[in-house]
Formats: structure tokens, sequence, C-alpha cells
């Protein structure tokens, strides 16, 4: 019986030491980027405007206040915009959330950023702060927001696990991550949301509800971090699929 025991001790022992080994192996296929995040198993969408069809046309399909009414947004909330382009969305959050409410508006072109500057300023929102972000980490606040909206976007972040897990400590416990998106391959401008849930999941993202949105031509994802943030080496990539590679 001890020599039984000992033998399958043994064996389990060289199973694990085997499937350490090709574990270690697969990371080690995963490419990285210098900080350690792996990079995206799928294509990433060129910048090709900083705006989305007209504000004209996206207010007749009573777009923005459908997006922040599914999103929550409430007065006196803090709001981060992401990627806010021409500030289709910067000018309704700012009226929405109103004076006791701010918004943090956010681009990573520096002409698109002064642009929306000069257009905060020229229409007096008060509660609106420009800023200019960087592909690979939006340095958010930590703890400051309620909501942040990624609205046509998502699919041009270049290193999406990267940003994601830096714009993770800017939500207030109860806060949420908006994301707004064609259900659609990410080279032709839309994440699957199955990709999307993949994506965030990988660092500590955890789904709330889903809806279609077909004003703002596409879905609406809301989601919450859960637990501790993956260490980078730690975050496996997604499949183009939406299965990790």
């Amino acid at each position: 019986m001890r020599r039984s025991a000992a033998l399958v001790a043994v064996t389990l022992a060289l199973a694990l030491t085997g499937c350490g080994s090709k574990a270690h192996t697969a990371d080690a296929a995963t490419a990285r980027n210098k900080d350690g995040f792996p990079l995206p198993s799928r294509p990433v969408a060129t910048i090709i405007s900083d705006g989305w069809s007209t504000e004209g046309a996206r207010d007749k399909l009573d777009e923005a206040r459908a997006v922040m009414d599914k999103a929550g947004v409430a007065s006196g909330m803090t709001v981060a915009d992401i990627g806010a382009g021409e500030g289709y969305y910067t000018v309704r959050l700012a009226k929405r959330v109103g004076d006791k409410g701010r918004v943090l508006a956010e681009d990573i072109i520096p002409a698109v950023r002064d642009g929306l500057a000069e257009r905060v300023t020229r229409e007096q929102l008060d509660n609106v702060s420009v800023r200019l972000g960087d592909p690979a980490n939006p340095r958010l606040p930590p703890g400051s927001f309620d909501r942040v909206l990624m609205v046509h976007m998502y699919h041009e972040i270049d290193q999406p696990y990267e940003f994601l897990w830096n714009l993770r400590p800017a939500l207030k416990p109860d806060g949420t991550l908006i994301v707004v998106d064609a259900d659609r391959p990410t080279n032709r401008h839309g994440t699957p949301p199955i990709l999307l849930d993949c994506e965030l999941r990988a660092v500590g993202f955890a789904r709330v509800s889903e809806q279609a949105m077909p004003s703002a031509g596409g879905y609406l994802a809301v989601f919450k971090a859960i637990g501790p943030r993956p260490l980078p080496q730690a975050i496996h990539p997604c499949d183009a699929a939406g299965g990790t590679s």
C-alpha cells in the first residue's frame, strides 16, 4: 500500500510538472509589450475620424439621451468621456450631470483635444475638464468616477489589456464602465460582444448587462470591476472569436 501510494504521488508530481511546463511554454509564446501586457490577438482599427455621423443626425435618433439613460448617468455624477472627439457626448453629459457633477473629456490626438477644449470654453461648460490621454493609459484619478463612457472607440484601442488595467482603479466602488460599439469585426470598426466580454474579463471586469442600441449603431454593455486586478503577466489574450488564446 505504501509503495502504491508513493507511485501515485510520483505520478501526480510528474503530471503537474508536465502541465506547468506546457503552461509556461504556452505563456512564453504570448506576444507581450514592454510592460508585460499581452498584445491583442485581433486587428486594431485605425482612427479615421474624430466624429461619428453628425450631431444633428444623432440627436434626431435621440442617441445621447438613450445612452445616458441606459448607463444611469444622473445629476451630480462624475463621468469620464474617453475618446471624446468633437465632444458630442461631452456637452450633453455636462448638461445631464449639472453644476454639482463633473465631466472629464479625453482624447489621444492633441489637435482634437485642443478643438474640444475650445468648444468647452466657447460653450462655457464650467463643469468640464479636457485633457490629453495616452493610448495605453487614460491616466484617470483613482476612485473618482461613477461612470466611464467609451463610445464607438473601443476597437481603436491599440493596447486594450494595458488600457483597461490602468482604467480600472479610476472607478468608484459602485462605478461602471459603459461601452457602446457595433457588433462587427474590429477591422470594420466594431467589437463583437463575445470578444468584448472576453477582453474585459481578462483584466477583472464582469458584464452587468447588455442592450441593443440601434440609435447608437449597435449595443451598449455595462461592466463592473470584480476582485483584484490580475498581474500583467497573468493576463491571457483573447482571439478574434472571443476565446482565450
